[in-house]
């Protein structure tokens, strides 16, 4: 006979019940930053003859994008859906250990962290958003990996053969969210890494960030309605702050795509 449902019990913990609690998502988001800038690293060596001036680059660019993820993703969740709490207790906003990142937080933490980048360092904003937003899909595949392992965000019951009972909440098959996220952004990351090798390197500026903006949310807002809603005010709403948040993202990636098909377009001679 054939296991119906997956029996999801995992630890969140790497070394359960050691002294060294090393836990999945901590691992898997750092594990993100780490293949993402291997992948940038051949990215950077590609377009810079210079592979000093290369690499002191892209070490600068890590550090923004480390510290702006984390500070957006924190904020994000602070602001989004739990500001009562929060604002009440703001010594809690600091303990990112007890979790609550958000993505959308995320987003926005790294496009200002990007545009700082730019600002200081002379490069066009588009080129660097064209680049990171590559490895973005990546690492953001990860982190819904380390979800995963962590037993949470995970989606509504279903009694389809793959369904997750997540033994740690209760006794329901539900949809695994989390792994349809997953392989949604690690399918984004090859179309993104794809096209950029296939205009060897050199893709048309805003392309692959609004191509990322479209296809990343668009993912997100479709998946959101197989998912529990992750704080009691989202239980009224149409639709859930997860999608209200990703509506702007997917409008300008559009913008984005249709202007510089146009741009391309007036600029192209006549035949």
């Amino acid at each position: 006979m054939l296991l119906q449902f997956i029996e999801w019990n995992v630890s969140p913990e790497l070394f359960p019940d050691t002294w060294f609690p090393v836990r999945w998502y901590g691992l898997l988001f750092a594990g993100g930053f780490f293949f993402g800038y291997l992948v940038l690293t051949r990215v950077f060596k590609h377009e810079f003859k210079d592979q000093k001036k290369a690499m002191s680059l892209l070490d600068k660019l890590s550090m923004y994008m480390v510290i702006s993820t984390i500070i957006g993703a924190r904020l994000g969740h602070v602001l989004f859906y739990e500001p009562s709490y929060y604002f009440a207790e703001p010594g809690e906003i600091f303990k990112i250990w007890n979790g609550g990142l958000a993505s959308h937080g995320a987003a926005i933490g790294i496009l200002a962290g990007l545009w700082l980048f730019a600002r200081n360092t002379g490069k066009a904003y588009l080129w660097v958003l064209d680049r990171v937003v590559i490895v973005v899909a990546l690492a953001t595949m990860f982190i819904r990996v380390g979800n995963l392992m962590n037993s949470e965000i995970f989606g509504m019951p279903t009694d389809l053969p793959w369904g997750f009972i997540f033994s740690s909440s209760d006794s329901i098959p539900r949809h695994p969210t989390q792994i349809y996220e997953a392989l949604s952004y690690l399918s984004i990351f090859v179309v993104l890494h794809w096209l950029y090798w296939k205009n060897n390197g050199k893709p048309k500026p805003g392309l692959l960030f609004g191509l990322f903006l479209v296809l990343m949310f668009s993912a997100r807002f479709f998946i959101e309605f197989l998912k529990e809603p992750q704080v009691a005010f989202e239980n009224t709403m149409l639709l859930n702050m997860g999608q209200w948040l990703s509506i702007p993202f997917i409008l300008a990636g559009f913008i984005l795509i249709f202007y510089k098909k146009q741009d391309t377009k007036k600029a192209s001679p006549k035949k």
